[in-house]
């Protein structure tokens, strides 16, 4: 049985280090906390935690938040016994941390993305999860793990970002299931929902009115896109490197003619990052394109090209597979 075999795994290695994909969202970072917390309450063992790229500072709540490393900070020549990768869809998701994952003697990977190609030697997959974090769920279940009120906290926040709160697609029966559990170990709903949707910085505010003022449309405004500049995004964040751009697919999608909603973000002159939404067609096929991936509804990818060459390659792609 996997699950067996991750609890193996654990109690074989003196030394664990749990990774999260670049540019963290909810969902890789309540789920990295979340085992954290996991493997500390029930094998007593320590693990270190590195996120490749800067930490929202809305998520400055989540329980041992303090104790991620900057992959900065970290040795690269190490050899860990054990590294996990959480929410990581693709290797290269986990950008500078790849090399200790490949030094690794074993290696982990959990995961809910479809496009998952199962990279580790030991993959724990479900596709058909809303969350990372709701993977984790099931393996402690069916590894009957003690659940402390970090690691419910922790993991109930991967669940409700990647869900949008619940309302989007991929929530399920065992979703609520699980949620409702994680709720009954003292979780206060409504103070989770405030510290993730309504602590924004006045910046963060003014910068995406900024790039919705801006946005462009395509094909009788079925298709809603914007273009995010390196230069913007520094002025609005004055350069601390706070990524200001969470949620703003999901708001050029909320628009009532919207079918699919993509926002380009500048990374250089030469390479974009695409985020990509809908609401019915399956925009992973478009991101796999260009070496991406993610779920239907909601896929990602970074393309070799300027902002405004991969705006048209994008749009050349959704008129090519005829989806608007």
């Amino acid at each position: 049985m996997v699950v067996e075999q991750l609890n193996n795994s654990i109690k074989d290695s003196k030394n664990i280090l749990l990774v999260s994909h670049i540019n963290p969202d909810g969902d890789t970072l309540g789920s990295m906390c979340g085992l954290y917390s996991l493997i500390k309450d029930n094998y007593k063992k320590h693990c270190e935690m590195v996120a490749v790229s800067d930490v929202p500072s809305t998520f400055d709540f989540l329980p041992n938040i303090n104790l991620v490393k900057n992959i900065s900070d970290l040795d690269l020549s190490r050899e860990y016994d054990l590294v996990i990768n959480l929410d990581v869809a693709a290797l290269d998701r986990c950008a500078g941390a790849e090399v200790l994952f490949h030094k690794a003697k074993k290696t982990v990977n959990i995961d809910h993305h479809e496009t998952n190609s199962g990279y580790a030697q030991l993959n724990i997959i479900k596709a058909d999860a809303a969350a990372t974090a709701e993977v984790l769920c099931g393996i402690a279940q069916d590894l009957n793990w003690n659940i402390s009120l970090d690691s419910a906290l922790s993991l109930y926040v991967g669940i409700m970002t990647d869900t949008g709160c619940f309302k989007f697609s991929n929530t399920t029966q065992k979703t609520m299931e699980y949620s409702g559990k994680l709720i009954s170990y003292g979780i206060n709903p409504a103070d989770v929902y405030q510290k993730c949707y309504e602590t924004s910085s006045k910046e963060m505010v003014l910068f995406q009115s900024f790039c919705i003022n801006k946005a462009q449309f395509a094909n009788e405004d079925k298709i809603a896109y914007t273009v995010v500049y390196k230069k913007d995004l520094e002025k609005f964040n004055n350069g601390k490197g706070e990524d200001f751009t969470d949620g703003l697919t999901e708001k050029l999608r909320a628009i009532s003619t919207t079918e699919i909603a993509f926002v380009v973000k500048e990374l250089n002159s030469s390479t974009s990052k695409v985020s990509m939404r809908s609401k019915k067609k399956d925009v992973a096929q478009i991101c796999a394109v260009f070496g991406g991936g993610g779920h239907k509804l909601a896929a990602g990818a970074v393309v070799k090209s300027s902002p405004s060459q991969a705006v048209k390659q994008i749009l050349k792609e959704i008129k090519n597979k005829n989806l608007c």
